[in-house]
């Protein structure tokens, strides 16, 4: 029974019926019955394994063909109708090409099976930020995340307009030579086939939450961002927020449900989870930038996930969640993860489905990318906010990386524009086996590379754009962290975790004009006294170390920039092109 007559939808999924054969067509209403009867399907055909309901209630263990366990860049398009829109760092191909690929792998491809018709909302259900799709699948397991991930069901079928975003997902054959996971920007259309694993088929993440809302922020004046948004409350009861974008392996998950130090939870401070990856992001009535997490649920990587790095994340958890490859404890019927803790089972079964012994095996339980997907309404630090169909108001923007010696601890833009290039440059260093050895640099732009849908310099030239609609005044202030830096044994110098705060602490009060900042030739910075390093053994010496700024490092990295602002030619923005000059000058 379908959940409306709007036209548009209707034909739509004939046309796609038509194309893929299902044998029938399911419409998902997102009731807890029709969820439950998904589950105990999906059980039935091995699909799904339930979980020790007394210790994990409502908790479910998938695992995906071994040839699907991650995100497919080079075989993620753009297919935007000129190639240069979709710039050097995406794939392209002319769409009409696409289309015809993909109508003959998606041809019969659900013959045999059910197509689910998902009506979902990214954001809360009639917000300003609000925008609605319909995501068709053969894949119950889809069905479960996305239930988890986005609001589903009558209420958004209720709502959907013409200019809802179309995605088609098939499993096919899980073939990984015709895996294809297709973005048409200009026709709101979102194609994935031949994959079952999360990243690839839960279109309403990366695929519409950044790539096609990035193109539809750019084209309606918002922005999309790969950012948590997170909400800082001072012992006086004020709560600021702000979004920090880091690429992933930098600790943004642990960061957006941060447990403040002993010292700082004693006096009252605490730390609110907004969102822990992907921030949508617009002028607000009073001409602020404000945002929200489009998002309902957390698709987090488990491996080591625990007590002491994330417990926030670790009991969000322990109801409701759906676990893809990670290992299953056979004796008490729940799952393990390296990293978990220091004991590995011994009667299990690993990722792939063999039998595995954590006490004996040289092979890891837990594929490294393996997942949880998990209802944001459990978190333990979930944002009262969090509902609010406003969003949260921007006090501040965090870009950061991985850098063994370059970059500070901390530094702060001069002004927007100063920031927008800070953004632009981020980097990080794949980690290296040797020991000191310094990995290779990658570019990843406000952590957006794989995750733009149109050209890389003009949403440079967005952010620029963006700023001055609003005007400096009312700005986020734009900071850089690092809490990679290295020693000469190659061991990390500051603690992390709960202590980041210590260093949100100080970008707060700069946000809000509250302390000094010390000038650099690369930006603003505290003075080692203005950290509050209470309850911490670490002493001012070593911090001054990690504020340093290498002038000849630094040398280096202009020469890094230069190049990969080659790669967009003539369409990088002129004041990123400036700002660059300026910072040459500046380190003399």
């Amino acid at each position: 029974m379908a959940l409306t007559t709007n036209r548009a939808v209707l034909d739509w999924i004939d046309e796609m019926a038509a194309m893929t054969q299902p044998d029938q067509i399911v419409w998902i209403d997102g009731t807890q019955s029709q969820i439950d009867d998904l589950r105990a399907q999906a059980c039935a055909t091995g699909e799904l394994e339930q979980l020790n309901q007394e210790l994990l209630p409502d908790c479910y263990l998938h695992r995906t063909a071994v040839n699907d366990v991650a995100r497919v860049e080079d075989r993620t398009f753009i297919c935007c109708r000129k190639q240069e829109d979709a710039g050097p760092t995406n794939n392209w191909m002319d769409p009409q090409e696409m289309y015809a690929k993909l109508k003959q792998l998606y041809a019969g491809a659900m013959k045999g099976r059910t197509m689910y018709v998902i009506p979902y909302s990214m954001g809360v259900v009639g917000s300003p930020f609000a925008k609605y799709g319909i995501e068709l699948t053969d894949s119950i397991y889809v069905v479960l995340n996305m239930c988890i991930m986005t609001r589903v069901g009558q209420a958004v079928a209720d709502v959907i307009g013409d200019d809802f975003v179309k995605g088609l997902h098939a499993k096919a054959d899980i073939d990984p030579e015709n895996r294809y996971i297709v973005h048409f920007p200009e026709d709101n259309t979102i194609m994935s086939v031949n994959s079952g694993y999360g990243g690839n088929v839960l279109l309403g993440k990366k695929c519409f939450a950044l790539r096609i809302a990035s193109y539809l922020g750019h084209n309606q004046g918002w922005m999309a961002e790969h950012m948590l948004i997170l909400g800082l409350q001072n012992p006086q009861g004020e709560v600021r927020y702000l979004g920090a974008a880091f690429p992933s392996a930098c600790g943004k998950t642990n960061l957006a449900m941060l447990i403040p130090p002993a010292a700082y939870k004693e006096k009252g401070w605490k730390v609110w989870c907004v969102g822990d990856d992907i921030a949508w992001i617009r002028v607000g009535e009073d001409g602020r930038l404000w945002a929200m997490n489009p998002e309902n649920g957390f698709f987090g990587v488990a491996p080591g996930t625990n007590e002491k790095s994330n417990p926030n994340a670790l009991h969000t958890t322990e109801k409701g969640t759906i676990f893809t490859n990670v290992v299953h404890n056979l004796d008490n019927n729940t799952v393990w993860w390296e990293g978990l803790d220091k004991n590995p089972p011994e009667n299990a079964v690993d990722w792939k489905g063999n039998p595995w012994n954590g006490k004996t095996s040289a092979e890891k339980g837990a594929h490294p990318n393996s997942r949880f997907t998990a209802p944001a309404k459990n978190c333990p630090c979930i944002s009262p906010e969090f509902e609010n169909p406003k969003g949260v108001p921007l006090s501040a923007i965090v870009f950061g990386g991985r850098r063994a010696k370059t970059a500070p601890l901390v530094y702060q833009a001069h002004n927007w524009q100063h920031g927008v290039f800070m953004g632009s440059i981020m980097a990080s260093e794949t980690t290296a086996a040797a020991a000191g050895a310094v990995g290779v640099v990658r570019r990843d732009p406000m952590a957006m590379l794989p995750f733009c849908g149109y050209h890389m310099a003009d949403y440079w030239q967005h952010w620029l754009d963006m700023g001055k609609a609003v005007g400096e005044e009312k700005l986020p202030k734009i900071f850089n962290v690092n809490w990679f830096r290295t020693d000469e044994e190659g061991n990390f110098i500051w603690p992390g975790f709960g202590d980041n705060l210590r260093v949100l602490e100080w970008i707060m009060k700069r946000a809000f004009d509250e302390t000094d900042g010390v000038e650099t030739p690369i930006g603003y910075q505290p003075r080692a006294t203005d950290i509050n390093l209470e309850g911490l053994d670490f002493s001012l010496e070593t911090l001054e170390g990690l504020l340093g700024v290498d002038v000849d490092l630094w040398k280096e990295e202009v020469k890094g920039i230069h190049e990969f602002y080659q790669k967009f030619g003539e369409k990088v923005p002129q004041a990123l092109v400036e700002e660059l000059d300026a910072l040459e000058q500046r380190l003399g």
